[in-house]
């Protein structure tokens, strides 16, 4: 029976069909990418791929920290990681050659000529392994001992690689989710237009003895058949889409030129989990997208068999009111306590993308309520527009003359009339259909809302950075660079202030988090004073010194005076004073401390202030001979540092964005292909009564349109309310 039912009806299942199948195709095509993203190919080491053993300094901070009676151990990667302790440097070389930077640079049993140890990140060893290991155990230096593929972490790609990694994790688990939203909501809503359709055959059903609970299992029966098909068809799709999605991500370069994903459904046991779970994904959607209208099936009483099925009555069940009331105020006052409490995770895409899903489920299930005050609004700006339109008429008609404005008018009128029943008849449609309106609005409302959150916010968070970062500066001049000299004396008619990237490391909750606060160390604090214009709302930043620190107010201590132990960004216990305290941020408002506290940190910013009357091309000149860096000035330096949306994530939200529309057409296209059947009789009796089938395509045309329009505004009102905080 469902069998023939779905034969019978394959145009009504057929959104559904494509809605699952596509959707299980990008969860699968983007869970294979996270798997190939977690477990990445081991790759060769290049630095010291001729070196069996090579030696690093350590680049973890672990402490232990209270979490009730237990006692855990926490690690945190350093921001500067310790080089190779000089005595141990002799040990090792008293075993064998050592390199350094990939090239032999020692004897046996002898000294290094010219080569300073200070700094050596790391060096390559040819010696036994166990050799190695009992020297580098006996130094007590805890350094690393890395061998085989391991090797490979020395490498300066390494860490690069590591950093597009997790971008592409951002990515595609955002992706998932907001494709298996828009495939849960679109399936959900096709089956539930596909029972609203079948509402007099179910109730024959019900005439004829069927009980409830066969009507329901012979909707969820066709469900469970039209899922599991699509979720196979889809994993197919997925094992063909993969390798496509992983060298676009690759080709815009926000995964690694290596990245690579397994074609098909070769691989191992690992590979296979993404079909799995798209799979049962699909199935699940369909089932659960199916359950409530089954539930409704069942509930059609006999009685409907006897009335016209295509009445729209008891559109908005109390259950749907209540969970459309409930998400409605759930998102807002997530949004208000949100802004109240902890305003920056508003501005985390973590924050944006869901709250802009439970804003647009909300709306969508009360989208029928809307509908019905669309006539009266449509009533009212019709009344409108022919009072303008009568207006211009007799501003033409004076211009005209008397006999030329009434051929003119006659003619017009008449097309006036038939325009306004036209639109009339199609504004009767849509309001006496309120499930196919609400068919074909929900699924524009979800596009346009998410487009809109998610672009808004991307948007509104690029904006505040570069916004941010110009009220910061006050410089003329900014250079930049990986490893900048220092500039020793000064350079004539300039101001220079010179910083590094570096981070610290504080205990919060009452000891039971270590948390990470990136951070910079200047050189001279009231040089640095001079050239920014930090957003200081306690203390004074001029007299930050080697035993001081300034905080921002996001830290749990933050009280100027107050003493605070933290440790530094090559891991060192500091007992620090908070001399200044900073206004919370987007993100940049971090900690500063100086340069004494981390001599290892190399300068990567030097922020220059011109003396009045100085030479700015002379200034220009000696910065670039005395730093080595790229001068530039302060606005181009913004505009390159804070481009508002970044090329990756506007592309990256633009392919979410072409997912939302592609689920919006086969939304639309199923809908009407679900509703020509049914409304077969009602153009047949338009047919009768004289219309043309050019009247009758803008009827239809009109109704789609007024429909889109209104999912249009909702979503518009939902991308307000997203972005408004």
């Amino acid at each position: 029976m469902v069998l023939a039912s779905l034969r019978a009806r394959w145009a009504g299942f057929l959104g559904a069909f494509v809605a699952i199948a596509l959707g299980v195709a990008l969860v699968a095509a983007m869970g294979v990418g996270l798997a190939a993203s977690l477990d990445p190919p081991v790759r060769a080491p290049v630095r010291f791929a001729g070196s069996p053993v090579v030696v690093a300094g350590q680049d973890t901070l672990t402490v232990a920290v209270q979490r009730g009676p237990e006692v855990r151990r926490v690690t945190k990667r350093l921001a500067h990681p310790h080089p190779v302790d000089k005595e141990l440097l002799r040990e090792l070389r008293l075993l064998g050659h050592t390199r350094t930077d990939g090239r032999a640079s020692g004897v046996v049993g002898g000294e290094t000529a010219g080569v300073d140890a200070v700094g050596v990140d790391a060096v390559g060893v040819d010696a036994p392994v166990a050799s190695v290991r009992a020297v580098v155990a006996a130094s007590g230096t805890g350094a690393r001992v890395l061998t085989g593929a391991d090797r490979r972490l020395v490498d300066p790609a390494t860490e690069r690689d590591a950093e597009a990694l997790v971008a592409v994790n951002s990515f595609l688990g955002t992706a998932g989710g907001v494709a298996a939203f828009v495939s849960a909501f679109v399936t959900a809503s096709t089956f539930a237009f596909v029972v609203a359709l079948r509402r007099r055959e179910f109730g024959l059903l019900r005439a004829a003895g069927a009980s409830r609970g066969q009507v329901r299992r012979w909707v969820l029966g066709e469900a469970l058949v039209v899922g599991a098909v699509a979720s196979a068809v889809g994993c197919a799709g997925g094992a063909w889409a993969a390798p496509v999605l992983a060298g676009v991500l690759v080709d815009v370069g926000v995964a690694p030129a290596w990245f690579t994903v397994a074609e098909g459904f070769s691989g191992s046991t690992w590979a296979w989990w993404p079909y799995q779970l798209a799979f049962w994904t699909g199935l699940a959607v369909a089932l659960a997208g199916s359950w409530s209208a089954a539930r409704r099936a069942g509930r059609v009483s006999p009685v409907a068999a006897l009335r016209d099925a295509s009445l729209d009555v008891g559109v908005m069940p109390p259950a749907r009111r209540v969970v459309g009331a409930g998400l409605l105020v759930g998102g807002g006052g997530w949004l208000l306590w949100t802004l109240w409490a902890a305003p920056a995770e508003l501005m985390k895409r973590k924050f944006y993308v869901v709250e802009g899903m439970v804003l647009a489920t909300a709306v969508a299930a009360l989208v029928p309520l809307a509908v019905r005050y669309v006539d009266r609004v449509a009533v009212g700006l019709q009344g409108a527009a022919r009072g303008l339109q009568g207006a211009a008429r007799g501003l033409q008609s004076a211009a005209r003359g008397p006999q030329g404005a009434a051929r003119v008018g006659c003619a017009r009128g008449s097309r006036g009339r038939r325009a306004r029943t036209l639109v009339r008849l199609a504004r009767a449609n849509m309001a006496g259909a309120v499930r196919r309106t609400s068919a074909v609005a929900a699924p524009v409302l979800v596009t346009v809302a998410l487009a809109g959150c998610l672009l808004g916010s991307a948007a509104t968070v690029g904006r505040a950075e570069a916004v941010e970062a110009r009220a910061r500066t006050a410089a003329d001049l900014v250079v930049t660079g990986d490893r900048l000299k220092p500039v020793a004396g000064g350079v004539p008619g300039a101001v220079v202030a010179a910083s590094a990237a570096t981070a610290v490391y504080v205990r919060e909750d009452g000891g039971t988090a270590l948390v990470r606060s990136e951070a910079r160390a200047v050189s001279d604090p009231r040089a640095f004073a001079a050239v920014t214009r930090l957003p200081v709302v306690a203390g004074d930043v001029r007299r930050l010194d080697d035993r001081s620190i300034v905080v921002n107010e996001e830290w749990e201590r933050r009280r100027v005076g107050e003493w605070v132990d933290v440790r530094l960004g090559d891991g060192r216990p500091a007992r620090l004073r908070i001399v200044a305290v900073l206004a919370r941020g987007t993100g940049d408002n971090g900690a500063y401390v100086t340069s004494r506290n981390v001599p290892v940190a190399p300068f990567d910013r030097m922020d220059v202030t011109l003396r009045p009357g100085a030479d700015r091309a002379a200034v220009v000149a000696a910065l670039r001979v005395a730093t080595g860096g790229e001068v530039r000035s302060a606005g181009e330096w913004l505009a390159a540092e804070y481009p508002g949306v970044r090329g990756q994530t506007r592309l990256g939200l633009l392919m979410l964005l072409g997912i939302c529309l592609a689920y919006t057409a086969i939304s639309l296209v199923s809908t009407q292909l679900m509703s020509a059947g049914v409304r077969g009789p009602e153009l047949r009796s338009l047919r009768l009564v004289g219309a043309s089938p050019g009247q009758i395509r803008v009827v239809v045309g009109v109704e789609a349109g007024l429909a889109v329009g209104v999912g249009a505004v909702l979503g518009l009102l939902v991308t307000v309310v997203g972005l408004g905080g």
